[in-house]
């Protein structure tokens, strides 16, 4: 990568960029092209996601294949009760040679890094991941370390019922720009990934499509999208509509305005708009603000998520600028 920061492209330039990455990671992760969507959004806001699913639907598949298709480093994190902050980020080791600690680097600086069961590990531990999801670099014996460019997280987490899990605390939610939930694929589509397989895993043989720098370029791009002052006020009024429901005990923060502000940007982009429409905000709004809501009402194993039914209401209930 050069040491000059790319500069944005023009809106066609851009389009054709993601359009093109968008059908390479179709091909080996197929049937849910509405996840790759999100995927992408994320990439292009510079943000973290969530996927909170059962195992065994693709979370690993979709990391790797971001991560081949990027030209990135990617690792995988298997968070287990025992894991402690030092696996992840690293240890200092003395090297009896030199006289000095030598600092070993953990699996945390990857570009692409999938913390899978993220809420099977203790607090503690996933506390680690806070100043490196936010600030993008680690500190270590007094020392910073960056992470990336591109730095980005995919955490798994099983649902709250299951055995052995320990809930995400409120400050770390708040550092995904999104949650997304990929499900089971349609019978079809399940029939094309049993062919597909037959003779391996084809994200091994995925090519690399995409260079830092260009990502970085469309990183800048998406942040240029223009976003008119009504759309601005309509965003925030859905932000302080969750943080006045009566239902809620905890609202969305102002981090969580600016990253839906992010994803409208960049869901404006995948659409070929170097602007925002109520739609980007409305379409956007669940995935990006449901998962940081604390309710007063606790889910239960068969009925649908309160958070996510609030946001919906708080959407079709305030009206959008014309």
């Amino acid at each position: 990568m050069s040491d000059s920061v790319p500069g944005p492209l023009t809106i066609t330039e851009a389009h054709a960029l993601t359009r093109k990455l968008h059908r390479h990671l179709a091909t080996v992760f197929l049937g849910k092209l509405a996840v790759l969507d999100l995927a992408l959004i994320a990439l292009l806001s510079e943000g973290h996601v969530l996927i909170e699913d059962v195992p065994g639907v693709g979370k690993t598949l979709l990391a790797k294949a971001i991560a081949r298709s990027l030209a990135c480093k990617f690792q995988r994190i298997q968070f287990t009760p025992d894991l402690l902050p030092s696996d992840l980020i690293g240890t200092s080791v003395f090297d009896q040679s030199t006289g000095k600690f030598v600092f070993n680097t953990g699996p945390i600086f990857a570009q692409v890094l999938l913390a899978d069961e993220v809420n099977r590990a203790t607090p503690r531990t996933q506390s680690a991941l806070l100043e490196a999801m936010s600030e993008r670099q680690v500190s270590v014996d007094g020392r910073t370390h960056h992470l990336g460019p591109p730095f980005m997280v995919l955490a798994t987490q099983n649902h709250y019922e299951f055995e052995g899990t320990y809930p995400l605390p409120e400050s770390q939610l708040d550092r995904f720009l999104l949650r997304v939930r990929i499900g089971y694929p349609a019978r079809q589509a399940e029939k094309e990934i049993l062919a597909q397989h037959r003779g391996g895993e084809p994200v091994d043989q995925l090519s690399t499509l995409l260079s830092v720098d260009e990502v970085l370029a469309l990183q800048a791009t998406t942040r240029a999208v223009a976003v008119a002052e009504p759309l601005q006020d309509y965003l925030l009024e859905i932000v302080e509509a969750t943080r006045n429901a009566a239902s809620v005990r905890l609202g969305a923060s102002t981090r969580a305005a600016l990253s839906l502000y992010r994803a409208a940007q960049s869901h404006a982009l995948l659409d070929k708009r170097d602007y925002v429409i109520p739609d980007d905000i409305k379409g956007l709004a669940v995935s990006v603000l449901a998962h940081r809501l604390i309710m007063k009402t606790v889910q239960g194993a068969n009925r649908a998520d309160p958070a996510e039914e609030l946001v919906r209401e708080i959407v079709s209930r305030l009206a959008a600028p014309r």
